[in-house]
């Protein structure tokens, strides 16, 4: 025992972890070791006596408050807690604040907060800016939106899941290895968001459609399957659809594929498109426009993701993705996570609408 840490009675050591629970909303067995001076096995067998008096909850790496005592008549108010939830995601634009802004709202419900942190669809390991955010004062769980196309995707997954605090994906699905369990996760089912278009573009009879997804998205991958079923669903054989994908916005070449993508369309006399996302929606319908092909008359445009795509003109039909609701089902499941750490692994998916504007119409003939 060292002079700055002098010895401290049973009682002391529980009022400082009582104290620090009041006042962090969690503890670490590393960090109380380091306050009160104590031996690993002193501090464990300190909490477990804790956890047995109903005092706290042990989770791995420390401990949280007990739920006991609160009032069950109020389920949100039950799992108020103090402290606050880092939230990573790659992209503080298009789409993602609408999510952040769900969970803040999630979070103040419960009483707590959101530290947030922006990265980038570039950063190849996000572990450095997770390990900072996990050892911010007063953080206790983590939702994240992980680069999942980068060599260390799965060490991220791995570190997540064993942080210490509990951890939910948005919008990502992953497994832990070796066992392939899958993680806790909000995602919303972009398959139907894809199902919902090409349903739609059918009802008003076109046959000839295609799809434009940016290339390497997650979510993309996900769009262009839902398309596929939809595709034999609809009973569209191969000569009636095609698709096609677009390389960054910020790419030199992005204007030259749209235009190339529109004269594949044209050529085979596609007479609709679904476009991810809005921005990419909006440089084919500016296109169309320039070479005298009127959207909707000539050419019905939906677009996936319902960012901006109500104050284009014409206002563009599109699938609308529930992000403020994934935002608020990521912070809840993180709040029950603390609440009850023996609860079973929950992966919520939540379904997109359809916003039918003045992009679509028949086809000219129908």
């Amino acid at each position: 025992m060292t002079d700055q840490h002098p010895a401290l009675l049973a009682a002391e050591r529980r009022a400082h972890v009582l104290a620090a629970l009041e006042r962090d909303g969690a503890v670490r067995v590393a960090q109380l070791m380091d306050e009160l001076g104590v031996a690993p096995v002193t501090l464990r067998r300190d909490l477990a006596q804790m956890e047995r008096e109903g005092l706290l909850v042990r989770v791995h790496g420390g401990a949280v408050p007990a739920a006991n005592g609160l009032d069950e008549s109020d389920p949100a108010g039950a799992r108020s807690r103090t402290g606050s939830i880092a939230m990573l995601v790659p992209s503080l634009s298009f789409y993602w604040p609408s999510v952040v802004r769900g969970a803040e709202a999630e979070a103040a419900q419960l009483g707590m907060r959101v530290v947030l942190r922006g990265a980038s669809y570039e950063l190849q390991d996000e572990r450095p800016v997770l390990e900072r955010l996990v050892h911010t004062e007063g953080v206790r769980g983590l939702v994240v939106a992980p680069n999942t196309d980068t060599p260390h995707a799965q060490d991220v997954v791995q570190w997540l899941a064993g942080c210490g605090v509990p951890s939910v994906l948005v919008e990502r699905d992953a497994v832990v290895l070796p066992e392939g369990s899958p993680v806790e996760n909000v995602t919303t089912d972009h398959a139907l968001g894809a199902v919902l278009a090409a349903r739609h573009l059918a009802s008003l009879g076109h046959r000839r459609v295609g799809l434009i997804i940016a290339r390497d998205s997650p979510t993309s991958r996900k769009i262009a399957a839902g398309w596929q079923a939809a595709c034999a669903e609809l009973g569209l054989t191969p000569a009636d659809h095609f698709e096609t994908s677009l390389p960054p916005r910020t790419s030199p070449d992005f204007s030259a594929v749209v235009d190339a993508a529109l004269d594949a369309a044209l050529s085979n006399s596609v007479t609709a498109l679904v476009v991810h996302s809005d921005p990419e929606a909006m440089a084919f319908v500016d296109l169309a426009l320039n070479r005298g092909i009127s959207v909707p008359g000539d050419l019905s445009i939906i677009a996936y993701d319902d960012e901006v795509a109500e104050l284009f003109t014409p206002a563009l039909t599109a699938v609308s993705p529930p992000r403020g609701a994934v935002g608020r089902a990521a912070v809840d499941l993180v709040a029950r996570r603390l609440e009850d750490p023996a609860r079973a692994v929950h992966r919520v998916v939540l379904n997109p609408t359809l916003n039918v504007r003045g992009s679509t119409a028949p086809p000219r003939g129908a």
